[in-house]
């Protein structure tokens, strides 16, 4: 064979060649399935956008005496992250029920649906009832696993809900909440369906939602107490406060609702309070699940979204260092070989990190330090209007300035200045971030739909 025809041979064989060795790369990097985990714990940080994350990790090294920017929250050392897309069907920014639902049932709806896809019509008792959407702790219990369910919020809140719950409005928490020319329909509340539902631990909130009037509730029956009618049902033990709880016995389920509506932020507990910390909840509910094939536990650090709604960065800041601390919790419990942890968000919010203010300068504080036009080391930064500003801010909310702004309050409790006027703060829409670690965390990576959540828990516990 000449020259010529040798490479004419060389031409004509090099497309097939490459052709099969990219074929041999895309076998070699199909991704193998999950590892399965015989424990899921999902951490949701209500309203814990990233902004919030970094203000938290810096509070809390702060509070430690270190300059705050290097130190790191318990779950942001786990290995595997990812971006969450948090959008609702019909809402560019989301709520948390529409969020929740999608990482609990692994589809997308509307805002303020619970459990309802978005093909039932709003405020619509018949329509809901007529399209529920599956769940994961319906599928968990189906298999035999244990459910768990743990919150700072009441426990009838969107969050906590859309673990258990199927519901066309989540502001239906009691009886009394639905419309009355809804009731004739059946659809059941939030607290109902919560007695209803076969779980194994439920501790947070909201007391009022589960009594009648003559308890101090607000469910139409006076006599009506749902907690005690709900352990005499099922022979588990319902308890109101954190000793209780503690002498609850191991082995029968256990309802504790610790405060009429939301739990007490951590900035505004007294030392002699009955109510248990975020972590200690966590640790009560560890302690009772996991004995048998395996459980599902649910854990809202629910009141971060509060304070930011309040516009009172330091209340949220509090409650993310308090999550990261039930984060630590779970982790250092756990068997790490048999529980997959995964840590995120419903959403963001509106706060903001911004100026120049130097390394160390306090989170909550005056900018100060120097740079591009920021004060002095010693001295804070003055805006054209005169008058320092604080490294944080929101977009929106109660602590809008009206008139000439004024110097900003600094203290822990402060309201942070706004730019819009509202009543409460809103939430922001951009990605929040996911972090895992355990067997079946080698899933979370990229940019991805919140209800895929939902499908890598099922997967890891190989659920149907």
């Amino acid at each position: 064979m000449n020259r010529l025809a040798r490479l004419s041979l060389a031409l004509a064989v090099l497309p097939l060649a490459a052709c099969q060795t990219g074929g041999a790369d895309r076998i070699a990097s199909t991704p193998a399935p999950p590892a399965h985990a015989k424990n899921v714990i999902l951490f949701i940080g209500d309203g814990m956008g990233i902004s919030t994350i970094t203000a938290a990790r810096i509070y809390e090294g702060q509070k430690r005496g270190m300059t705050g920017e290097e130190n790191s929250l318990s779950f942001e050392k786990f290995p595997q992250t990812a971006l969450v897309k948090t959008y609702n069907t019909d809402a560019q920014v989301p709520d948390s029920a529409g969020t929740a639902t999608a990482m609990n049932a692994g589809v997308k709806t509307r805002i303020g649906y619970i459990g309802v896809s978005e093909a039932a019509t709003r405020g619509d008792c018949t329509t809901g009832k007529a399209n529920p959407l599956p769940n994961t702790a319906e599928a968990a219990k189906r298999a035999g696993l244990e459910v768990g369910i743990v919150t700072t919020t009441r426990i009838t809140h969107a969050t906590p809900a859309a673990v258990y719950g199927h519901i066309v409005n989540r502001d239906w928490e009691s009886d009394k909440d639905i419309p009355a020319s809804e009731r004739p329909e059946g659809c059941a509340d939030l607290a109902q369906q919560l007695v209803a539902f076969p779980f194994d631990v439920v501790l947070g909130g909201g007391k009022a939602k589960f009594l009648g009037s003559a308890a101090g509730g607000e469910r139409l029956d006076a006599r009506t107490n749902l907690g005690h009618a709900w352990a005499e049902r099922t022979g588990g033990t319902y308890v109101e406060t954190a000793g209780a709880l503690a002498a609850a016995p191991i082995g029968k389920p256990v309802l504790g609702i610790f405060s009429d509506s939301h739990m007490t932020y951590m900035l505004d507990r007294k030392p002699d309070t009955s109510e248990p910390t975020l972590t200690e909840m966590t640790a009560a509910a560890l302690s009772r699940l996991g004995k048998g094939k395996g459980f599902y536990l649910m854990v809202e650090g629910g009141r971060i979204d509060h304070g930011h709604h309040a516009g009172q960065a330091g209340y949220a800041l509090e409650e993310a260092v308090e999550f990261a601390r039930a984060v630590q919790y779970a982790v250092d419990h756990t068997d790490p070989r048999e529980t997959l942890i995964l840590v995120t968000a419903d959403h963001s919010h509106v706060l903001t990190i911004a100026g120049y203010p130097r390394r160390g300068n306090p989170i909550l504080g005056l900018v100060t330090g120097g740079g591009e036009g920021a004060g002095t080391p010693d001295e804070p930064a003055i805006a054209g209007d005169g008058q320092p500003y604080t490294t944080l801010s929101y977009a929106n909310g109660p602590g809008a300035v009206k008139g000439v702004r004024g110097a900003p309050d600094t203290s822990t409790k402060a309201r942070q200045q706004a730019l819009v006027p509202l009543p409460s703060e809103t939430h922001g829409g951009e990605d929040v971030a996911l972090f895992a670690t355990g067997p079946g965390s080698e899933q979370v990576h990229g940019v991805i739909e919140q209800n895929l959540i939902a499908t890598y828990i099922r997967k890891t516990l190989g659920l149907k």
